[in-house]
């Protein structure tokens, strides 16, 4: 069988691709294809590989198996032992796809006409490059899940007839992150955060709650420009805390997304709004030269309608089927790596998480889980998430820089910003959420309670304009956050020089 390779599979390799593996062992499934037929495409997190032990386990980066699950040295092989073991990376089957061409894909149906596996990989195959396989419908073969529930997220499946597969994939070809099931997501999942908000204020009297829900409000829209940097005037804060407020109404596209960057921008006299005219990238500049620095190369601008169409497509369709928070994590996360405006991006992308989970009805009626102050406090372990995808994906693209102190891509990567893994984002965000549920909603209604109980004492003692009364008590409680008791983490640590993806 040609399968277009261009060097024999590995065998015990103690450094691959400059990772050092934990013991000589070889390299299979995804990191033998990309080995071996020279993908570029980025690597997978955590690889596989067959080291000489009697267990499995995993250490630094790598997955350990037996002897006994060596896959057969070639394309079928190693594919079959990806799609087993190691899920769906949907980046690495497409670049291989187009790298084999069809002939060894219909030669694996072929030859194994009712295998699960082989039914799923003609599936991917039709499905990931929208050619059709020179291959009669099947008729024979109980239908496989596409994905397998147990090792990634997925979504009710529809029935292929054709392949005799049930499609589970939660998205469509443009645009299509996976996320591994880890035990992490899994106790957030069943926790059910959104009901636990719904409990913990459910005896708050109503005035309280809309006191705290307004301060969670400018909280929020405020954190979201400290983030970028920024110190607007109060008026533009609120203006977009009342957009966040309205988060969930209006389903996404391109006219929505461009319509809340104006609202974002606000003077944009030196700003081009719209989808970006050129490249983007998120760096610095050599202090001479000018040249780019990229830590971050965002998406072609040509490419820019297509992604934006394959992120429409998932919010009115995969994101309403997928937990609330997982579907945030994938829509917002793929939105900030696409970058589709010229200015914007990380407040959008942080509306983002709003839109979904308001949509999906996981907030508490009118109140807006303020994320964004809480990725403020974090904002180190935000940029660590952020690099998780752009550290592997940068030496992927080839760039020129140009005469405007930007970059201009050369080659094709739609298809990393369309399929990434966007586990360890799902889990931040689900962080990020407990915290507002076990630390700021409590902590923001206590606040408002000891303000009412302070008022009514001064109140009885003596007669205060509010005015005073409002100062007065900041003082005290500002006084009692500096005293040595209070842990030195209480307040907000102070933004870094260098701030993640504005």
């Amino acid at each position: 069988m040609d399968s277009g390779q261009r060097k024999p599979f590995s065998q015990d390799v103690t450094v691959f691709h400059s990772r050092w593996l934990p013991e000589a062992a070889t390299p299979v499934g995804y990191a033998a294809l990309i080995d071996v037929y020279d993908l570029n495409v980025p690597m997978p997190i955590t690889l596989s590989a067959i080291g000489q032990r009697h267990k499995v386990y995993q250490a630094d980066g790598w997955n350990l198996y037996t002897p006994r699950h060596q896959p057969d040295a070639d394309l079928e092989g190693h594919l079959v032992f990806a799609l087993r073991y190691e899920g769906l990376d949907l980046a690495v089957l497409k670049t291989l796809f187009r790298a084999t061409g069809p002939e060894p894909i219909t030669a694996i149906v072929k030859t194994s006409p009712t295998g699960a596996y082989a039914r799923r990989l003609w599936f991917l195959y039709e499905w990931l490059l929208g050619e059709r396989l020179n291959l009669p419908d099947a008729t024979q073969g109980s239908y496989a899940l596409i994905v397998d529930p147990t090792r990634q997220w997925a979504v009710d499946a529809t029935t292929s007839p054709r392949h005799r597969v049930k499609n589970n994939l939660p998205g469509t070809p443009a645009f299509c992150p996976m996320v591994f099931r880890t035990s992490t997501l899994d106790v957030f999942v069943a926790r059910g955060l959104g009901d636990e908000a719904r409990r913990l204020i459910a005896d708050v009297p109503a005035d309280l709650l809309a006191r705290t829900a307004a301060f969670l409000l400018l909280k929020d829209s405020r954190s979201s420009f400290e983030i970028e940097g920024e110190d607007p005037p109060q008026d533009r804060i609120q203006r977009w805390g009342q957009v966040i407020g309205e988060a969930g109404r209006r389903p996404i596209d391109r006219v929505e997304l461009e319509r809340l960057q104006r609202i974002v921008i606000g003077d944009a006299r030196f700003v081009h709004l719209g989808l970006r005219a050129e490249g983007g990238f998120i760096g610095e500049h050599d202090r001479l030269s000018r040249t780019p620095i990229p830590d971050h190369i965002s998406a072609r601008h040509e490419d820019l309608p297509t992604l934006v169409d394959g992120l429409t497509a998932f919010d009115r369709g995969a994101a309403r089927h997928l937990d609330p928070v997982l579907a945030a994590a994938v829509l917002a996360f793929g939105f900030v790596y696409i970058h589709p405006f010229e200015d914007g991006n990380g407040r959008l992308h942080r509306y983002l998480i709003h839109h979904v989970l308001a949509e999906r009805g996981f907030n508490p009626p009118g109140l807006v889980f303020p994320v964004s102050a809480v990725i403020l406090d974090r904002i180190e372990d935000y940029r660590r998430v952020l690099e998780t995808y752009s550290r592997r994906l940068l030496p992927h693209i080839r760039w020129r820089p140009t005469d405007r102190g930007n970059v201009e891509v050369e080659n094709e990567t739609a298809d990393f910003y369309r399929y990434f893994d966007a586990t360890p984002h799902a889990e931040f965000l689900f962080e990020c959420v407990a915290r507002t549920v076990d630390v700021d909603l409590p902590v923001e209604t206590a606040l408002l309670r000891a303000y009412d109980s302070f008022k009514a004492r001064v109140q009885a003692m003596i007669d205060m304009p509010d005015r005073l009364l409002d100062l007065l008590f900041r003082f005290l409680t500002r006084t009692t956050a500096n005293s040595p008791s209070v842990p030195a983490n209480a307040s907000s640590p102070p933004l870094p020089t260098k701030k993640p993806f504005a």
